[in-house]
């Protein structure tokens, strides 16, 4: 399923395949539709999927129906993001941010 703002949804189903399995880093946004932050970070992802096309795969997962994956990763706070690679959570992120911030916390990542 894909979110209004373009960017694809994952569940607990399809978790492991989509994001684990993936060939290079996948940004994890682990959000709720309650969510306040969450909402002001849906532009911001979208702009960051789409400019790092290739480099990062960028998904969501909604924690409200998907407890299985907000459990295994021990997922608290909204939004949370979790960068994987390799099939390993490397980067943990928690609360909203700029684009420019994100940007700069993934480079390591990205590089």
């Amino acid at each position: 399923m894909i979110h209004a703002q373009g960017v694809p949804e994952v569940t607990d189903a399809d978790f492991d395949a989509e994001v684990l399995s993936a060939d290079g880093p996948v940004l994890v946004e682990f959000t709720a539709d309650w969510c306040g932050p969450c909402r002001q970070l849906a532009p911001v992802l979208s702009a960051v999927a789409e400019e790092e096309a290739g480099r990062l795969k960028v998904v969501r997962i909604d924690a409200d129906t998907n407890p299985g994956t907000v459990t295994r990763y021990g997922v608290l706070s909204m939004p949370t993001l979790l960068v994987f690679r390799a099939g390993e959570p490397v980067r943990s992120m928690v609360g909203a941010r700029p684009k420019r911030r994100l940007l700069q916390e993934l480079e390591d990542v990205l590089a």
